[in-house]
């Protein structure tokens, strides 16, 4: 233990924990698909078929990532945030952090219309990597999807067991504390190596999306911080940690009280 306290985990160049994640689009457009990519200047093809790399320039060049204590651009040689890729009737970015997602799904959501293709699924993968580690060879040996479909629909399940038995609870305290023990059941939980995030992405979301992404924003920090947490020692440290100390990063940053 005293050795990996000593020992960084893996960054990408933009200062984040490196973390796989992979969104999913479901196409409704397949034929503007390819037309609305090739309209934006930071979405350059690739010589592989049906594939692209989106570079942090032009449209994204103001795209900020906190995480960097310095960093010189060069405009010669952008960085590349992402890769893209047709396949199987979807389209996919995969992306080396959760801080990368978190700004690809609005600036995506921004840059090509929901009538054309839409945010589906994020599959990420809950740990930091040693600097010497052996890293995953490509995501397709990183996410399986009938074991993220069996942990996602385990979930669901519980969740609506619990649903079901706040709705037949005796009292508003009683509803509330099996909710409370739920919760603090699923915050004590191991987290799987691997998890699907499904997004319900409705017509009103749509139309003002800033809280539907500051959910999935929340979702994945609280995930980062336990695995970099955990990396540094500290065992004990639960999601209902993480959720608390991100929410109170994010609403003390905007200076609202939301216990009011």
């Amino acid at each position: 233990m005293f050795d990996r306290l000593q020992k960084p985990f893996l960054t990408v160049e933009t200062g984040e924990a490196y973390q796989p994640i992979r969104l999913t689009y479901e196409l409704h457009q397949s034929d503007k698909v390819v037309e609305a990519l090739e309209k934006i200047q930071c979405i350059e093809k690739t010589t592989s078929a049906n594939t692209w790399n989106w570079y942090w320039k032009a449209e994204s060049e103001d795209l900020r990532f906190e995480s960097i204590d310095a960093f010189r651009k060069n405009p010669d040689n952008p960085v590349r945030l992402g890769t893209i890729t047709l396949r199987i009737g979807k389209l996919f970015i995969n992306l080396p952090s959760f801080k990368r997602a978190c700004i690809a799904v609005p600036f995506i959501h921004r840059m090509i219309s929901p009538s054309i293709m839409k945010v589906h699924a994020a599959d990420f993968i809950n740990k930091v990597f040693a600097l010497d580690e052996r890293l995953p060879h490509g995501f397709t040996e990183l996410f399986k999807d009938d074991e993220l479909d069996r942990i996602l629909n385990q979930r669901i399940i519980d969740y609506d067991k619990v649903k079901e038995c706040c709705e037949e609870a005796s009292s508003p305290e009683e509803a509330f504390r099996i909710l409370s023990e739920y919760t603090k059941a699923e915050a004590k939980k191991r987290l799987p190596y691997a998890e699907r995030y499904v997004f319900d992405l409705t017509q009103a979301q749509e139309d003002s999306p800033d809280v539907f992404f500051l959910a999935f924003y929340i979702y994945l920090r609280g995930r980062e911080l336990v695995a970099i947490k955990r990396w540094f020692g500290q065992t004990g440290y639960t999601l209902a940690d993480a959720a608390d100390e991100t929410i109170e990063q994010v609403f003390g940053d905007m200076g609202l009280d939301i216990l009011e």
